[in-house]
């Protein structure tokens, strides 16, 4: 018999709890220990191969501290921030932008930042 694919939910479940998974700076392993299973098992469920019951889900939302409408519901205007977070360099500028004490150094990364889009990508700039 062959082997059913993933239905389109649940790899959107699946990319979400990763996003999640990763914001939260934890490992497969360690959310697997968390749930009570195996780094490979949550590999599973992040690949979208193997479905998360409710109640695991449920349980997945509460250790990553998200509502678990963030893992499954309808996108919103912040899904391209879910997207962001699963771009290796874009989560190490952001993490590294959380490191500056400066509210001053802050506003001009992102003036440079926003800058370089604009002229890489006609981005309009803030005002």
């Amino acid at each position: 018999m062959p082997r059913k694919k993933p239905d389109q939910r649940d790899i959107e479940v699946a990319r979400r709890m990763r996003a999640a998974r990763l914001e939260k700076g934890l490992t497969q392993e360690k959310l697997g220990s968390a749930l009570g299973l195996t780094f490979q098992q949550v590999q599973k469920y992040e690949n979208g191969t193997n479905r998360i019951a409710a109640g695991r889900l449920h349980k997945i939302a509460e250790i990553l501290g998200v509502p678990v409408a963030v893992l499954f519901g309808t996108p919103t205007a912040s899904e391209s921030l879910v997207e962001l977070s699963e771009n290796a360099a874009a989560l190490r500028l952001l993490r590294a932008y959380e490191c500056i004490a400066s509210p001053k150094l802050k506003m001009a990364l992102a003036t440079l930042a926003e800058e370089i889009a604009h002229q890489s990508k006609g981005v309009p700039k803030a005002q």
